[in-house]
């Protein structure tokens, strides 16, 4: 018997005759008794129509439980969600397919009944019909309370002074929960230029809320700070929508520069009224786009390695090189090993040394044990020796850095999940210091609800510990949680005093669910602590107050292109610490999921260097003083820890010492159907950007080497495509001897002299800049539907050949012809006109044709009989490119649509041809929109309105296929390569479906 535990657990996925997924089996294997396996079956069920109506997980199926069942209308849009993890939610949209009513945190029992005691109902209102129907405001009402328009939406209209400042027709200011953002400049492209923040009046209170009644913007301003308190962001940005340079709300600059495929080669900062100092120096990149050095303007450098064949990161050293005014040293050198799917096995820290205590050997290294569904099981480390039990506290630093023999210690930590994949259990063992406890989550027996065993063991009491949508009602034994009723964590006391006054934490939120303030309020013998930060674009405003004095006034600089590392400038307008030099510069280096371990002042010296449990909390924690390690906020996962003990990641608040959530996923399903577990149990391999869905730091380096790509095509285009230079045919058609387009037809224009007419054109943004021509573009209601509706289709990219391009294993690879060529690989090369090569410059792209729906629909094709076709969400095509048309003959086809009359076919026939540079886009989901708008406006052309109708009212998608290929013929190019998975395409050959 092969005892491994991943021997023979596959993952397999079930479907019906319909090819809906009705079963998701995994095998779960303990590396403790490789022997004992068992199947965890998530089920799903569907109506008659092929709707996904429910949906359970293995745990709560053998209670006869579903996680999620849904409710839909006619057309598959869901009505109703039950979820047992975030409650029940209704929803409904109006009859232009646009957000109308939505009624949410409604808890549903057992039998069936609802109690909406705790429901909120947000609506939803537009403009007049005879307008373009965009949102003017959301009104929010809470069970037995009156309505308060939370949101309103003020738009530009079509002045000269609006036009000139790129917002006509453009929200303009947007009055939301923490106040109004107001717009006053738009690049051509979208880009803001300048953008005000202005606050309500007492938005640190937590019982001020928004409520924008009236009908006047002089009446909502009145409950706004005055003009002069607002706070103002610039940018600056080039043809592309690639910002220069941002100047934040005080005044200070950062600038930014990149090379010639888009990448970041230098950033600087320069403090109001200061001189220009170097943040990032340098920048070294892979073929792949990846980063292999750079260098800092504290003259540190970082220096990347990876696998060869998939591209892992396997080292990041950081060091003072020889020279350096502190001396040459290897500051951090951390050496990453992974197991063939990419988790995590161990890492090590070679900048420093192996050293002993107390008869046992500490090593600078991590190791890690996976079950085999890749969940955390094992994992041992080092930990200061006077670590105590984990909790919501941050251990204090040891100060000032240790010598090479302080105190460290061994630790192991097993964790246990459930079969809905729970963490129901941690267990720390430090024998050295007799440091051993255990903790034990209590998971509701109805739901993935789950909390601290000392709240409560009883998991039929757990739910009472949340509200109806899923938000923990409580952190510790009477440390009590307020949330809004956007589920937006409002009020918790860091401290609970018996008999005495709380410490207490407040929170504003804006209308996208972000933090823009933070209130913090602490008592002291003497007085009362009160301590504010307001979040601003690139800048942090913090100030406290001892009783009703300002003790200090400090503006945080946050870089946001610095490389790897994350750079923050403390700037003291007044309560400098004397133990911290004015105008600090913090670079804090992070390891492979973004955790900021080693932090250097501006000279490369050390300021900090801390080390993290799996699931985060602080295991090593030394600073060079106390003072300045008070003011380190980012840490685990490079988030802010506020003073509970809580990292924010931006849409959720995460509790280490638990490894879970606090609240459900606002994204809802995204990463499955456990609402509450955190990066799939794999948190040393995955991380989370914003508390929606983790990442996985593989993928992400993927996603960086296709955008390489991606760039890099567009160049090759830019540098070798005559047809695309602008005014290349006008100057070429006046040389002698050619005349109109009969230069074109010979071609000998193209071949002996490429780009020698005409001047260079940036291809990608002017690929932008049609989808943003598109955006600005407005629609009537009947095309807004169909545009909502088109890009909802199922989308798929259509490749023909007579090459046998699948691998032994059953993956195929769709390669360009210049990388065919760089392979040596023997092709068709009649499959590319030659006239493509020289006039486009498009020899870098994998060819396909766009196609809704997975059946076969073309019935031949001049490239092959074998038909590939896979879906366009496939992250392959992520970074893909769309043209309307042939670029090259700017043919548009006959528009044959069924139904249409004689009069509307001749109208689309006449309608305006295209400019070559004008149909292209870029972003496989950005050029399907495109797509959709030009569709929608061929329509305009049509005097008849049953003829529009026939186009933009037809849902059917064999129907809306043939439509988009009778009005063009789009065509899909994919940078350099895809690779696709065995299972991951359909294979079709014509004749044999």
């Amino acid at each position: 018997m092969n005892t491994s535990p991943f021997s023979n657990t596959p993952t397999i996925t079930v479907l019906d005759n319909r090819g809906l997924t009705v079963r998701d089996i995994a095998y779960h294997r303990h590396p403790d008794t490789p022997d004992v396996t068992s199947g965890r079956i998530t089920r799903h069920r569907y109506d008659a129509r092929g709707f996904l109506t429910q949906s359970a997980d293995p745990r709560l199926h053998e209670t006869g439980l579903a996680n999620f069942s849904y409710l839909t209308d006619l057309a598959g849009s869901v009505l109703r969600t039950v979820s047992v993890d975030a409650g029940t939610t209704v929803a409904l949209n109006d009859a232009a397919g646009r957000p109308f009513i939505a009624v949410s945190n409604i808890r549903t029992a057992g039998d069936g009944t609802e109690d909406l005691s705790q429901a909120v109902t947000h609506t939803w209102q537009y403009e007049d019909a005879a307008l373009p129907g965009r949102t003017v405001s959301i009104t929010e009402q809470l069970t037995g309370e009156a309505a308060r328009i939370t949101e309103r939406f003020v738009y530009a209209g079509h002045t000269a002074e609006e036009k000139a400042l790129n917002l006509a027709g453009a929200c303009v200011s947007h009055y939301d929960t923490a106040g109004l953002t107001r717009t006053e400049g738009v690049a051509l492209i979208g880009v803001p230029l300048s953008v005000t923040r202005r606050l309500l009046k007492d938005a640190d209170k937590p019982d001020v809320v928004a409520d924008w009644q009236g009908g006047d913007t002089p009446a909502w301003n009145d409950l706004l700070v005055g003009e002069s308190e607002g706070h103002t962001s610039l940018t600056t940005s080039d043809a592309t929508g690639t910002v220069l340079t941002t100047t934040d709300a005080r005044g200070n600059m950062q600038r930014v520069a990149y090379d010639v495929a888009g990448q970041l080669s230098g950033s600087w900062l320069t403090l109001k009224d200061g001189t220009e100092q170097v943040i990032v120096a340098s920048l070294t990149y892979s073929a792949a786009g990846q980063k292999l050095r750079e260098e800092h303007g504290n003259g540190i450098v970082t220096t990347y390695t990876y696998e060869a064949e998939t591209q892992r990161l396997t080292g990041i050293k950081t060091a003072r090189q020889a020279g350096h005014v502190s001396g040459a040293r290897v500051l951090q050198d951390l050496r990453y090993k992974y197991d063939p799917v990419g988790n995590v096995l161990k890492i090590t820290n070679d900048a420093e040394e192996t050293r002993f205590w107390r008869n046992q050997k500490v090593v600078p290294e991590n190791t890690y044990v996976y079950d085999s569904l890749y969940q955390l099981v094992s994992a041992t480390g080092r930990e200061m020796a006077n670590a105590g039990q984990q909790g919501s506290r941050l251990p204090s630093a040891t100060v000032p850095l240790p010598a090479d023999d302080a105190a460290y210690t061994n630790y192991t930590r097993t964790y246990r999940y459930d079969s809905a994949g729970n963490l129901t259990q941690i267990r720390h063992s430090a024998p050295a210091t007799g440091n051993s406890y255990t903790t034990n989550i209590t998971v509701s027996s109805c739901s993935n609800r789950g909390v601290l065993s000392t709240l409560t063991k009883k998991p039929d009491d757990v739910d009472a510990f949340f509200t109806a949508g899923g938000q923990q009602k409580q952190l510790q034994p009477g440390q009590d949680l307020v949330w809004t009723p956007r589920n937006e964590l409002q009020t918790v006391a860091p401290v609970v005093r018996d008999g005495g006054t709380d410490d207490s934490e407040n929170y504003c939120y804006d209308a996208g669910s972000q933090r823009v303030l933070k209130m913090s309020v602490q008592e002291t013998k003497t007085s009362t602590q009160k301590q504010q930060v307001l979040y601003l674009p690139g800048l942090e405003l913090r100030s406290t107050q001892s009783g009703n004095k300002e003790t200090e006034s400090l503006e945080v600089i946050t870089v946001e292109e610095a490389g790897r590392a994350q750079v923050r400038v403390l700037h003291w307008t007044s309560g400098r610490p004397a133990e911290i030099t004015g105008d600090q510069i913090r670079y804090s280096y992070d390891n492979l999921t973004g955790s900021s371990g080693l932090e250097l002042d501006g000279d490369g010296n050390i300021i900090s260097a801390e080390e993290y449990y799996p699931y985060g909390g602080t295991a090593v924690w030394t600073a060079r003083n106390a003072v300045e390690a008070d003011y380190k906020t980012l840490r685990y996962s490079g988030k802010e820890r506020d003073a509970t003990g809580l990292y924010y990641y931006g849409y959720r608040y995460y509790q280490p010492w638990a490894g879970r959530w606090l609240s459900t996923d606002p994204a809802g399903t995204i990463d499955g159907i456990n609402l509450f577990r955190m990066v799939r149990n794999n948190p040393v391999t995955l991380r989370d950007n914003d508390g929606l869905s983790p990442e996985s730091i593989a993928r992400r380096w993927l996603e960086i080497s296709r955008k390489k790509r991606a760039d890099n095509s567009f160049l090759r285009m830019q540098n070798n495509g005559s047809l695309l230079r602008d005014g290349f045919l006008s100057e070429a058609a006046s040389m002698p001897g050619f005349s109109g387009v009969a230069f074109y037809l010979t071609s000998s224009l193209l071949f002996k002299f490429p780009n020698a007419f005409g001047s260079e054109r940036d291809i990608k943004g002017q690929a932008l800049q049609n989808q943003n021509s598109l955006r600005a573009s407005e629609f009537n209601t009947q095309e807004v539907d169909f545009i909502k509706n088109f890009i909802k289709e199922d989308f798929y990219l259509a490749h023909a050949t007579n090459a046998n391009i699948e691998s032994e294993n059953g993956n195929i690879n769709f390669y360009s012809r210049k990388m065919l060529q760089d392979k040596k690989i023997i092709f068709n090369e009649s499959n590319s006109d030659l006239d493509d090569v020289y006039g486009l410059g498009n020899d870098d792209y994998a060819f396909f044709s766009l196609e809704i729906g997975p059946a076969l629909k073309k019935q031949k094709s001049r490239f092959g009989n074998t038909v590939y076709k896979v879906s366009a969400s496939n992250g392959a095509f992520k970074f893909a490119s769309l043209s309307l048309v042939d670029q090259l003959t700017m043919e548009l086809p006959e528009p044959k649509i069924p139904g249409l009359s004689s009069e509307g076919s001749v109208q689309l026939a006449g309608r305006p041809s295209l400019k070559r540079e004008e149909v292209f886009f870029h972003g496989l989901d950005d050029s399907i929109l495109s797509l959709a708008r030009h569709i929608a406006l061929s329509t305009r052309v049509l005097s008849k309105q049953s003829d529009r109708d026939v186009i933009l009212n037809e849902r059917n998608p064999d129907k809306l296929d043939r439509i988009t290929n009778y009005l063009f013929r789009p065509e899909v190019r994919v940078p350099r390569m895809a690779g696709i998975k065995n299972g991951g395409y359909f294979k079709y050959r014509f004749g044999n479906r």
